[in-house]
């Protein structure tokens, strides 16, 4: 009896030693985490196009490009997954719709697959970027979109197929063009082990001399006792009433990625404010406010230190406190034959540290390419 009490009060010594241990263990390994953690909270990021790069014309290439942007310090890398009315996936959604699912110069081949597993074992983030966003084809009159659904066309005040700049663009109002643009968003969401979703000046988006077909005009009368939207398409309440229903829209999207994976990011990289609004119905601040967006990324692009610094402070002061942190310019180191000067370069790295800002989106990649003394050192500024 004496030595069945001895050897149970011994077991209790040593469960009680082993779960001290397990618990110092546990601690430690928390800390590790949050020492991982500290050391890569900085934001750094590259968007990798299809257009004027080859960065995604192989497995190769892309394998090449995530090496350089590990070995640059860039962690964030914003690929490109839907432009010219194609994905650069295999889409059952497009397959069903214009009976194409990738593509063409990618068959055979899944690039944002490809592209998850290089920069996840270099332990880069991977954000499917949908740079056409609603828009429907450049110079195409709407391609094979608008040639199978011509009720997602966009108007103008005139009737005719909404463009600007080229590009020709669907009825970002319109309910099935709103599930169309979802259902692509969704299909990566639930398809790639992506970290991010971004949108950017076409998505949320609409040029504001849009909203004149059928539906939205039917829309706006029900809504206003029967009374035709204004012919002056930068009317302040028609261009509220609009870019409000596009907030909407990002808002419903939000909600849709999260209730599958909170974990996924979902961007926005629009203009600068209010152009962006003006131009494109693009309320990038309410966005934030209504946190319908895990990071906004405004196109900073400029030609010269002065200008930059006072578009970032301008874009900062549209920003409450709690924003700050969502806040990132996006930096224009290529475009088409322009460069900026390495001390421009530099300049406009300084000027968003000296206003608190941690961090830049370069656009875009085969730009980092042109400054490797300058990336080589641009980690050690991060840290």
């Amino acid at each position: 009896m004496v030595r069945d009490i001895d050897m149970k009060n011994y077991l209790l010594v040593l469960g009680f030693f082993t779960m001290l241990l397990f618990l110092a263990g546990c601690n430690s390994k928390e800390k590790a985490v949050e020492t991982e953690t500290e050391e890569t909270t900085y934001f750094s990021g590259t968007w990798i196009t299809s257009v004027a790069s080859t960065a995604l014309d192989s497995r190769e290439n892309i394998k090449k490009a995530v090496e350089v942007c590990a070995d640059y310090g860039i962690n964030h890398i914003f690929v490109v997954v839907w432009n010219k009315g194609r994905t650069h996936y295999p889409s059952k959604v497009m397959k069903e719709l214009i009976g194409i699912e990738i593509a063409e110069q990618y068959v055979g081949r899944d690039p944002l697959q490809e592209m998850i597993e290089e920069a996840h074992a270099k332990g880069i983030k991977v954000h499917a970027w949908f740079e056409y966003g609603f828009a429907a084809s450049n110079n195409q009159k709407g391609g094979l979109i608008l040639e199978k659904k011509p009720e997602w066309a966009a108007k103008d005040c005139v009737g005719k197929l909404l463009t600007k700049n080229g590009f020709e663009w669907m009825n970002a109002f319109h309910p099935e063009v709103q599930d169309f643009m979802l259902s692509l968003v969704m299909e990566v969401v639930n398809g790639y082990e992506v970290d991010g979703v971004q949108g950017d000046d076409r998505l949320p988006a609409l040029p504001s001399t849009g909203g004149y077909d059928e539906y939205t005009r039917n829309l706006y009368k029900q809504e206003h006792a029967g009374m035709e939207p204004p012919k002056d398409y930068k009317n302040a309440d028609w261009v509220n009433w609009r870019a409000d229903r596009l907030t909407d829209f990002l808002g419903r999207l939000y909600t849709a990625v999260k209730a599958v994976k909170p974990e996924v990011m979902v961007t926005t990289a629009p203009s600068i404010h209010p152009w962006a609004k003006d131009e494109y119905l693009q309320d990038w601040p309410a966005w934030l406010e209504k946190g319908y967006t895990d990071m906004v990324i405004p196109q900073h692009y400029r030609y010269d230190i002065d200008a930059y610094r006072s578009v970032l402070l301008q874009q900062l002061s549209y920003l409450s406190g709690k924003n700050r942190r969502k806040f990132y310019p996006g930096v224009l180191i290529q475009n088409g034959s322009y460069n900026p000067s390495l001390e421009y370069l530099t300049q406009m790295v300084e000027t968003n540290r000296a206003n608190g800002v941690e961090g830049e989106c370069f656009w875009f990649y085969e730009g980092i390419l042109k400054f490797p003394e300058y990336f080589s050192n641009y980690r050690k500024l991060n840290k």
